[in-house]
């Protein structure tokens, strides 16, 4: 997400060095690194030429704290106005006086709108309201069978009258059975086109002024750029929308569309789907966006969704097990698993101060040693993985996992000693009186790949060097024929 536009961003900055103020003079070729790099990223023309006067305006004169470059002092100023740009703070959700919410969803076609339909409806349930779809698009092949599936799939029931009828009476009834079966939020599914034309608007405005929604939300796919704003503009103007969502976020490396909606078309971006799982769909905050864009992370968000994922009895159980030296393979999969539920490593490194310049081929090492290590421990017996000790004792074990797994017994050998040693260590963290689960992310020891280590927490579980205290079949077999060799031509024994 916005790759490309962070790292001209950071050429930019580097205009600034050696400078000890900001000046008209000297801030003009780090200006136009940044017009550069904005238009670059598809955003609208106008709202980088107000951009560029507005930071151009707070930034000159401000004099350098000791301390500090001109550099930071001036990406400071580009945040502040990149926050003012996409909206200065998080425009939630309309709330009904009284039951039920009614929120209306539209758009073109292959922008995701039914996807985010049901994106919308798994995000409200965590949030403890009960929801109802409606399936008002009786044009699109196949798109009240998506919404049902999708339905069945989050556990949202959904509202459908087949594709023979009026879509402004189904969403009429749509809302009286919401209201029937008592659900907080009425979410529509409205029918999109391939293009805007009179006919669908006339049709969102019947079903408009029948159902009177208390947010209309507007679909947009962010790689569009600048004309994900331009059609957030037009819809507003011709059936008054309150809100934008963004979809594929996670693949819009220049940014164009986040920075344009709100300062083109006057209403807020409300949520950003951020990847194909039901679960990807994300509150937009403009102060976390600017963090993200200028390479500053975005920690409040990767605390959120940990809070979402974590059971915080679980979490007990587990610093008591690491505390006492007995965390397991069991253990280590639940957390691992944990992981994934948040996200790739690579998005959950770019939330990480610091972390998201990580070579992406590091990210790309840590996930497969993941996968290596999920495959041994899934040939081990549920009694090793209670209990590591037996494996460090028996090479029968260690072979015949090496067999089922695939890989060789001398990886299996490190795996073993490199998760001890983890094991020895998240104790030693967790007695010395670290914060949470004995440092680091939930259980996993602290670790992050590309760090020196690879795989997360574990301190590479595959290149620690030899194995501590007992060997596999492999060197026991070579050591044997070795001696029986060197007996042979009298050199006495190892």
């Amino acid at each position: 997400m916005f790759d490309a536009l962070t790292d001209r961003l950071e050429e930019a900055w580097k205009k600034l060095r050696g400078q000890n103020i900001i000046t008209h003079a000297n801030i003009q070729e780090t200006l136009k690194e940044v017009r550069r790099a904005l238009l670059e990223a598809d955003v609208n023309l106008q709202v980088v030429k107000d951009f560029i006067a507005d930071i151009e305006k707070s930034a000159i004169g401000v004099k350098v704290i000791q301390g500090v470059n001109p550099g930071q002092q001036f990406i400071k100023v580009v945040y502040e106005e990149l926050v003012k740009v996409m909206g200065e703070s998080n425009s939630p959700l309309a709330k009904a006086e009284s039951d039920p919410t009614v929120i209306l969803m539209v758009g073109l076609q292959g922008t995701g709108k039914t996807t985010a339909t049901a994106k919308l409806a798994h995000y409200l349930k965590k949030q403890k309201q009960s929801c109802l779809m409606v399936a008002a698009d009786i044009y699109r092949p196949a798109a009240i069978d998506q919404l049902k599936t999708l339905g069945q799939q989050i556990e949202v029931p959904v509202f459908e009258l087949g594709n023979q009828e009026n879509p402004v009476n189904i969403a009429l009834q749509g809302v009286n059975k919401a209201k029937e079966i008592e659900a907080d939020v009425v979410i529509i599914d409205t029918a999109g086109r391939l293009q805007i034309d009179q006919g669908m608007m006339l049709e969102l405005t019947q079903i408009k002024e029948s159902i009177n929604p208390h947010d209309t939300l507007l679909v947009v796919d962010a790689m569009t750029g600048q004309e994900a704003a331009n059609l957030a503009q037009t819809f507003h103007e011709k059936i008054k929308i309150t809100g934008t969502i963004l979809t594929k976020m996670d693949g819009d490396t220049r940014g164009g569309a986040a920075l344009s909606v709100r300062k083109v078309s006057g209403q807020p971006i409300k949520f950003v789907g951020v990847g194909e799982k039901i679960e990807a769909l994300q509150p937009f905050y403009p102060d976390r966006m600017a963090s993200r864009i200028l390479n500053m992370g975005d920690i409040l968000t990767l605390v959120e969704k940990a809070q979402e994922e974590i059971d915080f009895s679980d979490m007990e159980q587990l610093q008591s097990k690491i505390l006492d030296a007995k965390f397991d393979f069991n253990d280590f999969l639940k957390q691992t698993r944990l992981m994934k539920s948040m996200g790739s490593f690579s998005n959950i490194l770019k939330m990480v101060p610091g972390l998201n310049k990580i070579n992406t081929k590091d990210i790309e090492k840590g996930e497969n040693e993941l996968k290596r290590t999920e495959a041994m421990i899934g040939s081990m017996t549920l009694e090793e993985r209670k209990d590591p000790d037996l494996l460090a004792k028996s090479p029968s074990r260690r072979y015949r996992i090496a067999k089922g797994s695939g890989y060789s017994e001398t990886e299996i050998s490190k795996l073993i000693k490199n998760f001890t040693r983890m094991r020895t260590m998240m104790q030693q963290l967790g007695n010395g009186g670290m914060p949470g689960m004995g440092g680091g992310m939930p259980g996993m020891g602290g670790g992050m790949p590309g760090m020196g280590g690879g795989m997360p927490g574990m301190g590479n579980l595959f290149s620690q060097g030899p194995s501590n205290g007992f060997r596999d079949h492999s060197q026991v077999n070579q050591k044997k024929k070795a001696k029986k060799i060197k007996k042979k031509k009298g050199f006495g024994s190892l």
